[in-house]
């Protein structure tokens, strides 16, 4: 029988996994937009929100066939293990 804990561990590892590469395009679209307002001395703050969000709606959407794959497999796996 599998702990609770396993599966508490398991559903944030997948969470961490799946929002990962959304995450790291907005971090990268931030410091590029960054540095750009740095070295033109733009000091707008809504500036970088909307590239940032602009882009990780982008790679979510890319990335929507293998994030529904993966949640679907763990749910799979959760309803199976009782």
């Amino acid at each position: 029988m599998i702990d609770s804990l396993d599966l508490v561990r398991d559903a944030l590892v997948l969470s961490l996994m799946l929002s990962a590469p959304i995450l790291a395009v907005g971090l990268l679209v931030g410091l590029t937009v960054s540095i750009v307002q740095a070295v033109t001395q733009i000091q707008d703050q809504t500036l970088s929100f909307v590239p940032k969000i602009a882009a990780m709606l982008l790679v979510a959407v890319a990335l929507l066939g293998w994030l529904s794959v993966q949640l679907m497999e763990f749910a799979a796996s959760m309803f199976s293990s009782f």
